[in-house]
């Protein structure tokens, strides 16, 4: 596994959230530098990682498709166990919480509905869950790992993402542990259409506080 990309906060961290890419970009993408200096400027410190397939590509490997989500639960627990030693070593007491983008949220909220989660992981956070394949709203949704999830989950997801978007998320019950926050007209990466009065760093923002917020409450539960 390669080293940890940390992106902290200038004051100690309210929390420290385990971010993990999605399945076509790397770790250090622009909308994953976007969201980790966003979540910084809330206090959370993000610490991002990349699973063996990404990793092997900057080695120049072949771009290999990325295995099914739920091969890469073993990687992300392997992941938060060298993020709890390191913590430790650090003396760094706060929440963590586990997320990612797109693929890397699925990967979580499948962790979390796992028996052997640390009792220090809080929650979980997806930025852009892949709710079914793009734009095939008839195929079968991806709720599974949602339903079993055993902490709070907080999606936040843009408005027109064709992985899910709002329209089509409004005729479906959400599982109780599960809340979402819309990013106004925002695609899977939440960038809006010229004409919204939205834009990019304006919707990243607004899902770093969201988070933020979310980690707060569970910090005063």
């Amino acid at each position: 596994m390669a080293d940890f990309l940390w992106t902290r906060p200038d004051q100690t961290p309210t929390a420290v959230l385990l971010l993990a890419h999605g399945a076509g970009a790397a770790m250090d993408s622009s909308f994953m530098n976007r969201l980790s200096t966003a979540l910084a400027a809330h206090g959370i410190a993000a610490c991002r990682f990349e699973f063996a397939y990404m990793a092997k590509r900057r080695d120049g490997g072949p771009k290999a498709p990325p295995p099914k989500a739920d091969k890469l639960i073993g990687e992300f627990q392997t992941a938060l166990q060298k993020l709890l030693a390191e913590m430790k070593a650090e003396g760094l007491d706060c929440p963590v919480l586990i997320g990612g983008k797109s693929m890397g949220g699925r990967v979580a909220a499948m962790l979390a509905g796992g028996s052997s989660l640390p009792s220090r992981v809080k929650a979980v956070a997806c930025f852009g869950y892949p709710f079914h394949p793009t734009g095939q709203s008839d195929a079968p949704w991806r709720m599974e790992p949602l339903e079993q999830a055993n902490r709070p989950v907080l999606i936040l997801q843009g408005e027109r993402d064709p992985f899910g978007n709002q329209e089509e998320l409004s005729g479906i019950t959400l599982p109780e542990k599960v809340s979402i926050t819309y990013l106004e007209d925002g695609n899977h990466d939440f960038g809006p259409r010229g004409q919204s009065p939205a834009t990019l760093d304006s919707n990243v923002t607004a899902a770093a506080a969201a988070a933020a917020e979310f980690a707060a409450k569970l910090a005063q539960a």
